[in-house]
């Protein structure tokens, strides 16, 4: 899938930039539903598309195209949940989150990378939604803590409170996302198959 060592061809970067395009536009569901935010956190659809990039790209084209959709937010694209975007959002409670989707989605690509059984894609993708919880969930606690305006009675058990809102909704989307990636992975092979087979 790479142009030599280090190098991307342009089908890799192509679906890097439909990952972001992706991210983007699960960032901003709540556009249409704006009362899907619980305790100032957006239910969004970027953990399932963070995960499936994973699962799709590989441990390694899934990193980048979480660091790629990290970055054009950073330097002020509207990508982020609610439209939000620019270097400010690193003091957000909720940056947490968008740095955890990095790592979510190269352990979901590295376990199926490790073993591509069925099995492994229902492990990886509950494991990247774990990851994205145990990361965010505490970034953001100690965000609250040290410089954000905590809400009154503000304790670690609120915030997972708060957590608890969309964790059905994730982890039905994380199986969700193990059972259509391997079928669509194997579709991909044929179709690069195909492909290679009229170039030669």
């Amino acid at each position: 899938m790479t142009a030599g060592r280090n190098g991307l061809k342009t089908i890799d970067i192509t679906l890097i930039g439909m990952f972001v395009a992706l991210m983007a536009i699960g960032a901003n569901i709540t556009t249409i539903f704006p009362f899907m935010v619980v305790g100032g956190v957006p239910i969004t659809l970027q953990t399932f598309f963070c995960i499936l990039a994973g699962a799709l790209l590989g441990s390694r084209l899934g990193a980048i195209a979480m660091s790629v959709y990290v970055l054009v937010g950073l330097v002020g694209a509207p990508v982020f949940a609610q439209f939000k975007g620019g270097f400010a959002t690193v003091v957000s409670p909720t940056f947490g989150f968008l740095l955890s989707f990095i790592l979510v989605a190269y352990v979901t690509g590295l376990i199926i990378e490790k073993n591509g059984s069925k099995a492994s894609y229902v492990i990886a993708t509950l494991i990247g939604t774990a990851i994205n919880y145990v990361v965010g969930t505490n970034l953001m606690f100690m965000a609250y803590k040290m410089w954000a305006a905590a809400p009154e009675g503000f304790t670690y058990s609120l915030v997972w409170g708060w957590m608890m809102v969309p964790l059905p909704k994730d982890i039905i989307l994380a199986v969700c996302a193990a059972l259509i990636a391997p079928r669509i992975n194997i579709a991909r092979k044929k179709v690069m198959s195909h492909q290679t087979k009229h170039a030669s």
